[in-house]
């Protein structure tokens, strides 16, 4: 399949959390393809160098600040969106965050209300404000949710993170169903283990060893596993028929007992 399938020039993109690991993924893989890329994350600094990289390699990109635990954050940074480019065709929801292993009777008020704050309100509030713009400009779109298999399989220790990305999941469905009339796309990508910065020492560790062996291809996933995926469903031309699905990406954890 030539890469021009997923070709995306003259879209306008927007990446939650692109400021490190899968985010940062994403943005380079719409400005490869000819997006503009709007990177938004809380951390400006770090949103500076992914931009820059971007325009090294050719793409365009910027950054806007964004929280999305934060209505007036959202409603600033997509106030900004609509007077300097007047639409938005894709949204890649990627903003969380994941909480340390904890036992569900020592799960705490904080602990639980930070992981939804993030992972489903903001989700939900990133979702809702570029459904509106799409809708106002007229001219359809794709919102790309990013939720984990997780939210289709439980696993111990992670009774919020769970919840929160089964929201996710949820929020995707019923989206779709009320979306499409305005031809608004909406679906889900559910990664598995994904190796990044942030876990790389867990699995190189011992324990880290052992529970790869217990995912029935025996590997981790790599970024690029996430390529094509999520590029199918940000593309028109490759995913015009695809809403309210769950695509997941996880070397058959999900159908598997673990």
């Amino acid at each position: 399949m030539s890469s021009s399938y997923f070709n995306l020039s003259g879209k306008v993109a927007l990446v939650t959390g692109a400021s490190s690991g899968l985010g940062i993924h994403f943005a380079n893989l719409l400005a490869a393809e000819g997006a503009l890329v709007i990177l938004t994350a809380r951390r400006e600094h770090k949103l500076a160098c992914v931009v820059e990289g971007i325009q090294q390699a050719g793409g365009v990109a910027m950054a806007i600040p964004m929280d999305v635990t934060s209505v007036d954050s959202v409603t600033t940074a997509f106030a900004r969106i609509r007077q300097e480019h007047g639409r938005l065709d894709i949204l890649i929801n990627n903003a969380g965050v994941a909480s340390n292993p904890t036992k569900f009777l020592d799960t705490g008020e904080e602990d639980w209300a930070w992981v939804m704050q993030t992972n489903l309100d903001g989700a939900w509030r990133a979702a809702k404000a570029a459904a509106q713009l799409m809708v106002d400009v007229g001219e359809g779109g794709t919102i790309v949710n990013i939720a984990s298999i997780y939210g289709l399989h439980t696993g111990a220790l992670k009774v919020a993170y769970n919840v929160s990305k089964a929201g996710v999941v949820q929020m995707t469905k019923s989206m779709a169903v009320e979306m499409c009339r305005h031809n608004i796309r909406v679906n889900a990508l559910c990664p598995g283990w994904v190796m990044t910065d942030l876990n790389r020492e867990y699995f190189l560790s011992e324990g880290g060893k052992r529970y790869v062996k217990t995912i029935p291809m025996k590997r981790l996933g790599q970024v690029d596993d996430l390529t094509v995926p999520l590029l199918m469903l940000a593309s028109d031309k490759a995913g015009s028929y695809m809403t309210g699905t769950c695509v997941t990406v996880d070397g058959g954890i999900v159908e598997s007992a673990v």
